[in-house]
């Protein structure tokens, strides 16, 4: 004959809490009654649901004394007026700066790769791709197509 292991503590809760969303019934009479219909115990039922409800009172016992006070909206509001000089927010607009500059210098490098391919293989068109070129990319910038980073902030 082999014996059967017993539950854990643990396991017994997860299986009071599986039953306790099933049937959204909470009350402790209704729990024993259906606890042995679920293979737990009538003791243990009982046991587990009152550590149930004893977390549920600590939890809630913890949450007094933190509700948002005037003086905590005061200064959250004070805050807020002072996020756009946030050293954090500073270093993630200078890191996307870099980011976009690099961006912006590799789209060029596409444009002159994509002028040179299409001028050796179209001969016909190079004149046409060199006006388009001078026209549209160097009359939009006074300098050099690829952008330079300034050592300004």
């Amino acid at each position: 004959m082999s014996k059967k292991r017993g539950l854990s503590l643990e396991e017994k809760r997860e299986k009071m809490l599986r039953i306790f969303y099933q049937s959204q019934d909470f009350f402790l009479r209704e729990r024993e009654r259906l606890g042995p219909a679920s293979s737990t115990r009538i003791h243990s039922c009982a046991r587990n649901q009152r550590q149930l409800v004893e977390i549920a009172d600590q939890c809630n016992a913890l949450k007094k004394g933190r509700e948002e006070s005037e003086k905590y909206n005061e200064l959250k509001d004070e805050m807020a007026e002072y996020a756009d000089n946030d050293p954090a927010a500073f270093e993630a607009m200078k890191n996307a700066i870099l980011v976009t500059h690099a961006a912006a210098n590799r789209w060029t490098d596409h444009i002159f790769t994509l002028i040179q391919r299409c001028s050796n293989n179209f001969p016909e068109v190079k004149e046409q791709l060199e006006h388009m070129y001078q026209e549209v990319i160097c009359t939009s910038t006074d300098t050099a197509p690829y952008l330079k980073m300034s050592s300004k902030p």
